[in-house]
């Protein structure tokens, strides 16, 4: 396998035994980023001369004392420019905020560098984190390299599209509606919602039971490696949860005789046939690998979920938007414009808290019986990298879709409790890779990654080193 495609846990593997060295990783991944980025467009920078500093930091590390070797000690990775840094730009994408320097420091971000990681750049979102797909007036188009035409989704776009293109080996997301999930389904990678308070955030989203930092990598034991560092109390954050809570290392065995219910539509969505096929392929590695799995039903309409989310976003992102100056409203991107027009128009927040237990309810009798639910991510094959008009329809197996309803991913924010492990389930026609959802009981984030390490090794997809794009250095759209 090509160094820039390493796993995390084969990375530490090859520097215990100096096969391998951080600066020689760091190299491979800065050489890949300066092939491939014309393309793909996934960094807002590079942060080479930290990087270089802590790789060569870590080299010393590997060579003396392994004593002292963080949980992420020399391991590459890129952070999404929505989590600050004391000292960089917190531009979130918009000419709004065009210059502006970060006075503190995410939570994440910090253990993060506390554990070693090699952090070289921060990666694209859409305005305000305000999209499933990536793009923006202040950084351009960030695109697919599986199909340059396609977007990587959002609004953790920048992350999915580096890691999947080889410019690192792990990255942060964050979800508010599915930005982790939607990207790690559209470029072949495994993403994390953790439930909310598990992980800590700032104020005042970190208040928000829909929002959720989480980790991005190329296996099930990455996202567990990533997920352990940032998770835990933090005493700027009154929502994080006590004690810490530690995945032990994913093991596929466990997952034998657990039970899976299996809902491909969740209610109503409309499904892609490619997407519905992968689904089921998904179900069926999981009933060789000795899961049982039924089918079931959910009396969700997408409707409701949307009516219940638009209420929630117009008591607390919706706000914070409106409040831009008229003037200064000209220069935000469409969907940011509309999303606060949808946000100002929902429901009462009063009438969306009893919408969300009304919505819960199914899913928490459903899970009494079941470890897990199984699901599709994303219920379209994509979209256009330049996706243009928020108000545009998608049609997806003959209906005409809201982008809003082309992923499945909405619900588990609404129910913000659950944890949501998304792995990949197969490639799409358009070579665009596919994924699906596991959702766990409330707080149960051990089981999701059972049942993710067993996907992972009965399917055999992406742990196989033919599994990367193959994107042309070349390439240009």
């Amino acid at each position: 396998m090509e160094l820039h495609h390493l796993t995390a846990t084969r990375a530490r593997e090859l520097f215990k035994s100096k096969e391998l060295s951080p600066v020689e990783l760091l190299d491979a991944v800065v050489a890949r980023t300066a092939a491939v980025e014309p393309s793909v467009n996934a960094l807002t920078e590079e942060m080479l001369e930290v990087a270089y500093a802590a790789a060569r930091t870590s080299q010393e590390r590997f060579a003396t004392s392994r004593s002292q070797l963080g949980a992420l000690e020399g391991i590459p990775l890129l952070l999404k420019e929505e989590q600050p840094i004391a000292g960089y730009t917190a531009e979130e994408g918009s000419l709004l905020q065009k210059g502006e320097i970060a006075e503190v420091t995410h939570p994440i971000v910090e253990r993060i560098f506390n554990a070693g990681a090699v952090v070289h750049g921060r990666t694209t979102t859409p305005e305000f984190c305000c999209a499933g797909y990536t793009h923006s007036k202040l950084w351009g188009v960030t695109r697919n390299p599986w199909n340059l035409e396609m977007t990587p989704g959002g609004s953790s776009g920048g992350s999915g599209a580096a890691l999947a293109a080889g410019e690192s080996i792990l990255a942060t997301g964050s979800d508010i509606g599915g930005s982790i999930r939607i990207p790690a389904s559209f470029n072949g990678l495994v993403g994390f919602k953790p439930p909310f308070g598990r992980v800590p955030g700032m104020a005042p989203f970190n208040q928000d039971t829909y929002c959720a930092d989480g980790p991005m990598g190329k296996s099930v034991a990455d996202v567990a490696m990533l997920q352990n560092v940032i998770a835990g109390p933090h005493y700027t954050d009154q929502a994080s949860l006590r004690p810490a809570y530690v995945l032990q290392t994913p093991n596929a065995e466990a997952a034998e005789g657990m039970r899976v219910a299996l809902c491909v539509n969740l209610g109503d969505y409309a499904i892609d046939p490619a997407v519905e096929a992968n689904t089921r392929a998904a179900a069926e590695a999981l009933r060789n690998a000795g899961v049982i799995v039924d089918e079931v039903i959910l009396p969700w309409t997408r409707e409701q979920l949307v009516a219940t989310a638009w209420a929630h976003f117009g008591g607390i992102m919706g706000a914070f938007i409106s409040e831009i100056p008229r003037k200064e409203q000209e220069l935000l991107m469409p969907y940011t414009r509309n999303f606060a027009e949808n946000a100002a128009t929902g429901g009462s927040f009063a009438e969306g808290l009893v919408s969300e237990a009304e919505l819960y309810a199914p899913l928490g009798k459903l899970l009494e019986n079941y470890d897990a639910l199984l699901c599709p991510t994303n219920a379209t094959q994509g979209l256009v990298a330049d996706f243009a008009d928020p108000a545009e329809l998608i049609e997806i197996n003959g209906q005409q879709v809201s982008w809003l309803e082309s992923a499945l991913t909405l619900p588990f924010n609404v129910v913000g409790r659950v944890p949501v492990l998304a792995v990949p389930s197969g490639v799409a026609p358009n070579g665009v890779p596919t994924g699906v959802q596991i959702v766990g009981r409330t707080y149960d984030d051990a089981t999701v990654f059972t049942l993710g390490q067993a996907l992972e090794e009965s399917m055999g997809l992406w742990n196989q080193a033919s599994w990367w794009p193959q994107l042309n250095a070349a390439a240009k759209v």
